[in-house]
C-alpha cells in the first residue's frame, strides 16, 4: 500500500499542475472541465468508467473500506471475463445462424465471427447477441453494459490512449529556459509571441498553447534533434 503514496501524489499534483497549465496557456476563466465536452481524452473520463480509474486510487487513501473494494474487484474480474468470453465464443456461418440474422434484420455472417464482433456492429446491441447465438450469454446481468461499451468502443478507447500516450512522450521533452524562439525558421510571428509570452517548459506545454500547431511543434523538434537535446 505504501509503495502507491508517490504515484498518488504524483497524480494529484498531475491534476493540479494541468489547472494551472490551462490558466497560463489559454487565458482560461471559467470551470470548463465540468463540461464532458472540453474535457481531453472524455472517451476515457467516463462518468461510468469512474470507479474503475479512481478506485484504487481512493483504497490506496485509505477510504474505502473493505466490503466496497471487494464488491469493486468482482466487479472488474466480471468484466474482464465477460469480455473475454465475448471474444472467444465464435459462431460459423451457418444456415441457422445466418436464418437468426436475417430475422432481426441483421446482416447475415460471410466468415466466422465472435460474439464481441458481432457486438462491435453499429445496429447490434447486448440483448441481440443471446438471439444470435442461440445459447445463454455467459457474462453477468450486472457487468453487462460496460462489457459493451468496453467492446464496441474498443477501437476508439485503444486510439485516445495512444494520443495519451503520444501526450505523454511530448511532456517529457523539456525546452531550455533561455531558448531564443525568434531565431528559429519555420515559426511565424505569432507563434514566436506566444512561446516568448509563455515561455513552456516542455513541448508537450507547447502544444496546448492556443494557436501552437502541429507543424510548430515540429520544427521544434527538429531544433532539439539538432542542438543534442532529443
Amino acid at each position: 500500500m505504501r509503495g502507491e503514496e508517490p504515484l498518488i501524489l504524483d497524480r494529484s499534483q498531475a491534476y493540479i499542475g494541468v489547472l494551472i497549465d490551462d490558466l497560463v496557456t489559454r487565458g482560461t476563466r471559467e470551470p470548463y472541465r465540468l463540461f464532458t465536452s472540453r474535457a481531453e481524452y472524455r472517451l476515457l473520463l467516463r462518468e461510468d468508467n469512474a470507479d474503475l480509474r479512481l478506485r484504487d486510487i481512493g483504497r490506496a487513501l485509505g477510504l474505502v473500506d473493505d466490503a466496497t473494494f471487494a464488491a469493486f474487484e468482482a466487479k472488474r474480474a466480471g468484466i474482464a471475463a465477460g469480455v473475454a468470453w465475448l471474444e472467444a465464443t465464435v459462431l460459423k456461418p451457418t444456415a441457422e445462424v445466418n436464418a437468426r440474422l436475417r430475422a432481426m434484420g441483421r446482416a447475415e455472417l460471410k466468415q466466422p465471427a465472435s460474439l464481441a464482433d458481432l457486438l462491435r456492429r453499429p445496429e447490434m446491441a447486448f440483448a441481440d447477441l443471446a438471439g444470435v447465438a442461440g445459447r445463454t450469454i455467459e457474462v453477468a446481468e450486472a457487468v453487462r453494459e460496460p462489457v459493451q461499451l468496453a467492446v464496441k468502443y474498443e477501437g476508439y478507447i485503444r486510439r485516445q490512449e495512444e494520443q495519451v500516450e503520444r501526450f505523454r512522450r511530448l511532456e517529457e521533452v523539456r525546452l531550455p529556459e533561455e531558448m531564443e524562439y525568434a531565431g528559429l525558421a519555420g515559426l511565424s510571428n505569432e507563434v514566436v509571441e506566444k512561446l516568448g509570452r509563455v515561455r513552456p517548459r516542455s513541448l508537450g506545454q507547447a502544444s496546448r498553447i492556443s494557436g501552437i500547431t502541429p507543424a510548430a511543434i515540429s520544427v521544434l523538434q527538429v531544433h532539439l534533434k539538432k542542438a543534442g537535446l532529443l
